[in-house]
């Protein structure tokens, strides 16, 4: 181990006292040693212990950072501290984790209960068809009434089993008052008669009463005001099965915006009763293929209600004779 510092360490300390002689903190050096001031020389006579203390005493008072780095660089050359200076462990020291707590369980919110299109026709005790016909009255409840001539309310069976339900009036049934008797109430006719069934066998109703101008489908408003006298209808004849014609009466009923190509020819329920969607009579005059759809569900429909095809008994005689 040397006993003194190393010339290349005395030159560094040498320059660095030069600036501190520069910059007008010798006087400090020598207060704490006489050979601060003196030649480079000079300094090979002091003790290693005394270097440290001066370079430690300079980091304390001054605001460079270089003076720690000489500091450092210093202790670093002298193999003579190297076992002296204590080794300091530069792990982090990290705060203690807070205890764990189990979280709350989040509050459950239900949704409010949406405000349905029916929510004003409760099941009125010893309700009849008659009554709903005179609660409705000469009927001023949405602007409808400002064009038809004849509110359109029903025909046919009042306790059938099967129910076919259209969207509104058109310029003949608004004449005559009764629903589907224009062109596609003929095609209506012919379709219950395929099915084995004559028109007074079933009942047919509208979602609303009045013809809407120029044949055009009900508003929302116009089908909320009416409907619930088509509700108190289906709960009086309490069918079977309805057959919602068009997207019209299959939306209102099943109260959704889907179009009715997403469920037509499927069971739907309704107020625990089967319900079918299928196409329009008048759309089927505009789009004749589509009838083979319309039949189908038609047929499934007569499966439900336990009715054979008409002709089949017929048919089956002419054989076994």
């Amino acid at each position: 181990m040397a006993d003194r510092i190393s010339e290349n360490l005395q030159n560094k300390i040498s320059a660095r006292l030069r600036f501190y002689q520069d910059i007008g903190i010798d006087l400090f050096y020598r207060s704490r040693s006489a050979s601060a001031s003196s030649s480079p020389p000079e300094l090979s006579a002091v003790q290693p212990e005394r270097v440290i203390s001066a370079s430690v005493s300079v980091v304390e008072y001054s605001e460079t950072v270089e003076t720690f780095a000489v500091s450092e660089s210093s202790v670093e050359e002298s193999p003579a501290f190297e076992d002296t200076l204590p080794r300091t462990s530069r792990k982090p020291v990290l705060p203690p984790a807070p205890a764990f707590q189990v979280p709350a369980p989040p509050k459950i919110v239900l949704p409010a209960p949406k405000s349905g299109l029916f929510d004003a026709s409760e099941k009125i005790s010893g309700d009849s068809l008659l009554k709903i016909r005179d609660d409705i009255g000469d009927c001023t409840r949405c602007k409808l009434h400002k064009g038809r001539n004849k509110i359109v309310f029903a025909d046919g069976n009042p306790k059938a089993k099967l129910i076919f339900v259209g969207e509104g009036p058109g310029r003949d049934e608004d004449m005559q008052g009764l629903p589907f008797v224009g062109r596609a109430g003929k095609l209506l006719t012919s379709m219950i008669e395929a099915m084995g069934l004559q028109r007074q066998d079933v009942y047919i109703c509208n979602v609303v009463k009045c013809r809407p101008p120029e044949n055009r489908l009900p508003e929302p408003d116009e089908i909320k005001t009416c409907s619930p006298f088509l509700l108190r209808q289906l709960e009086v004849v309490d069918p079977k099965v309805i057959v919602a014609l068009g997207a019209c009466a299959a939306q209102t009923l099943l109260q959704t915006t889907r179009g009715i190509s997403h469920f037509r020819g499927q069971w739907q329920e309704f107020r625990g009763r089967k319900l079918m969607a299928t196409y329009h009579p008048a759309y089927l005059l505009r789009n004749p293929p589509a009838k083979a759809d319309v039949w189908k569900d038609l047929q499934m429909v007569m499966a439900e209600l336990g009715l054979e095809r008409r002709g089949a008994k017929s048919t089956s005689a002419g054989k076994t004779s």
